[in-house]
Order: C-alpha cells, then sequence, then structure tokens
C-alpha cells in the first residue's frame, strides 16, 4: 500500500513540482501551504489545505494519518530577499521548525525530508563542495543560509531525543517554470530577474556585481526527482544529499544567453551595479553521493530548457 506523503509549501515552486511527480507515481498526497507566493498554485489531485505551519495546532493537526513528511515550506527568495528580510527569515522559519518537527514526533511518522540549501556552503573553500564539508567549514553568513544549516540541525537533533529519522536534501540552484520574477531586482532568483529584465527592455543590462560569480543551474524537475529517489531509498534514512549539476555557469554568460535567447534586436551590452553583501563568488556541488546512493544525476540542459522559460515569463508577466 502507498505511504501518504505531506509536502509543505507544496504550491511553491519546487514543491508543486515534487507534488506533480509524487501523484503520478499512485500517492496519495497531502498539500499544506499558506499560497504566500504570488506564482504559487493548488495542485491537483491532493488532499490541499491552505494554514499557516508556524502555529503548532494547526501542524499537528495536518500531521494526522501521515507516513512521510517532505519539508518544503519556507521563507525564501533571492539574494535581495535575504538582505532586506534577515530577521523574518529567521524567526519564520524557526518557527516553521519547531512546528513541523515537534508534530511529526508527536504523530509518529516514519521520517522528514528537509529540503535545506546549497547556502548552508556560503564560507566553503572547498570545491566542488561535499556533503562531509559542512563540519570542517564556517557556518554561513547570510541570516538565510544560516536558518537552512539550522534546519540541519533540526534534523539530527531529533533523530537524536526522540529517534525522528530524516534525509536532508540540498537543491543547488534551482531553475524552471512556475518561479515568478520579483517586483524588485534580487526578491526572485537571478534566471528570471534577467528574462524579465531583457523582455522589458532595461539596456544595457544591469548585473549585480562583475558577473563572474558561477552557479550550478539545476532543473526543478531533476531536483524533484531527487527528493523522491531519497524518500524511497531505505539507504537514504539519516543522510544527506547535495542534489545539483556540477555544471558551472558565469552569469555574466548566462545573461548573454538569455539576451540572445530574447532576440533582442541590439549588441549585448552590460552595465556592473555593487553587488549584495553576500553575493557568494562561487557555489559547486558535488553530487557523487547522490549519484551512488540513489542513482540520481540532473538530466535538463540549462540551454534547452531557457526558451521554455522565456515563453512562460513573456505570458505570465505580458512582456
Amino acid at each position: 500500500m502507498k505511504k501518504k506523503i505531506l509536502v509543505t509549501g507544496g504550491a511553491g515552486f519546487i514543491g508543486s513540482e515534487v507534488v506533480k511527480q509524487l501523484i503520478s507515481k499512485q500517492y496519495k498526497v497531502r498539500v499544506v501551504d499558506d499560497l504566500s507566493k504570488k506564482e504559487a498554485r493548488v495542485p491537483q489531485q491532493c488532499d490541499f489545505i491552505k494554514a499557516d505551519l508556524t502555529n503548532p495546532q494547526v501542524a499537528l493537526r495536518v500531521f494526522e494519518d501521515i507516513d512521510i513528511c517532505i519539508h518544503l515550506a519556507a521563507k525564501i527568495g533571492g539574494i535581495g530577499y535575504f538582505h532586506k528580510y534577515p530577521a523574518t527569515i529567521l524567526s519564520e522559519n524557526n518557527k516553521l521548525y519547531s512546528a513541523v518537527f515537534e508534530a511529526a514526533v508527536k504523530n509518529n511518522i516514519e521520517r522528514i525530508l528537509y529540503l535545506s540549501s546549497s547556502m548552508v556552503f556560503e564560507s566553503t573553500s572547498y570545491f566542488p563542495s561535499k556533503e562531509s564539508d559542512i563540519e570542517n567549514i564556517p557556518p554561513p553568513v547570510s541570516a538565510y543560509g544560516f536558518s537552512k544549516l539550522v534546519g540541519e540541525e533540526y534534523c539530527k537533533a531529533f533523530k537524536d531525543e526522540y529517534g525522528l529519522n530524516y534525509t536532508i536534501c540540498r537543491p543547488f540552484n534551482a531553475y524552471g517554470i512556475n518561479e515568478a520574477p520579483g517586483d524588485e531586482v534580487g526578491y526572485a532568483h537571478v534566471i528570471p530577474d534577467l528574462i524579465k529584465k531583457i523582455l522589458g527592455g532595461q539596456y544595457p543590462l544591469e548585473i549585480l556585481g562583475d558577473g563572474n560569480q558561477t552557479r550550478c543551474f539545476t532543473h526543478v524537475s531533476d531536483l524533484a526527482k531527487g527528493i523522491i529517489m531519497a524518500m524511497e531509498n531505505t539507504k537514504a534514512i539519516n543522510e544527506d544529499f547535495n542534489l545539483g549539476t556540477e555544471k558551472e555557469t558565469e552569469i555574466i554568460n548566462l545573461a548573454k544567453l538569455i539576451f540572445e535567447l530574447c532576440q533582442v534586436q541590439k549588441p549585448f551590452k552590460v552595465t556592473h551595479v555593487s553587488g549584495f553583501t553576500h553575493d557568494i563568488k562561487r557555489r559547486v556541488p558535488s553530487s557523487q553521493k547522490a549519484k551512488k546512493i540513489l542513482g540520481w544525476k540532473p538530466e535538463k540542459k540549462l540551454k534547452e530548457e531557457l526558451p521554455i522559460i522565456i515563453d512562460w515569463i513573456k505570458k505570465t508577466e505580458n512582456l
């Protein structure tokens, strides 16, 4: 008999893709989301509850009759969002952790899959970054990165004290359709931000920092597949996994590629504006552990997926 899965934040960007893939595999799915993101959409064919999971009584109720929880609900955004709302991020995410993990224990669920972040490697000097490096590097300096690391500590602490099994998944730079650009630069992630600026006619194109920052862009469908593979594999119990392509992309090259795909009838030209304090220069995963234990590897190619995202943003933003 298929297990019943609770997906917190299941109407969000990564969450909705996880839910879609779970339903395609015939799982019984309950989704809890507060629908606070403008692109949030209620997934079909699931038991949906609109709720604020920072409320412990609410969390306790939605965990009833659940076997496994995939915990994606969080205060999240791009680098600009991190800088504007550091206290909100820390406070709200900690409330979520406490309510969710305590509800999981009280309802005696089998396991919690916690969606962490590549931002826990913010302070690393090890490339590519392996899961074991977490123990040897300084903690993240941004409130968001620190908050996601705190979530990993919740996993370990609740395992130690209550026997709650966990799996930690760290996505690296998710991209795909259904992630709306932000109202301000940096509120969303770099791909929707750049597409919106280019389609909106910004010229020359503004780039945060020198453009030499690198990221390893991983398609949301690949990430969702990896999360579900970790959920289904008993060897993933009480383990952590980096989920990301190991191919680095410089932001300046990403901007040029998007500019060309948007068919702007001008030569590519940029102007550099001051980056944010915690705009990390380089972030590269080793995803070998996920490959070895889960059999996971990313399949989608950035160059092939970008035109699909551009078309989606054109329609949703009326650009």
